[in-house]
């Protein structure tokens, strides 16, 4: 659904459905909002595993890793051109806010 971002932001747009996304990359193409990790950060993670079974490590025997780091965007601009009112309180826990 990542590579797919910008046409999924379109046809939300086009039928006027408040969507919610998973990366900041999609509120940034237009999307109302997004919360989860940072993207950089999970492919990093991938990194350190990669790295590790690579030097040897057996999978079965590394640690699961969650996410501890989260980002909450809001995009202002498609909220008003989705006749929505934010909240203040709501606009003052974003990490960003794209007006």
């Amino acid at each position: 659904m990542f590579s797919r971002r910008d046409q999924l932001v379109a046809l939300a747009a086009r039928h006027a459905v408040p969507a919610i996304y998973q990366f900041r990359e999609s509120a940034v193409s237009g999307g109302l909002m997004s919360y989860g990790t940072h993207i950089t950060d999970s492919y990093h993670q991938v990194g350190i595993y990669s790295g590790r079974i690579l030097r040897g490590a057996k999978s079965a025997d590394l640690p699961v890793v969650q996410s501890t780091k989260f980002e909450f965007v809001l995009n202002l601009t498609t909220a008003k051109t989705l006749g929505l009112t934010i909240p203040p309180a709501l606009l003052a826990t974003a990490d960003e806010v794209i007006e």
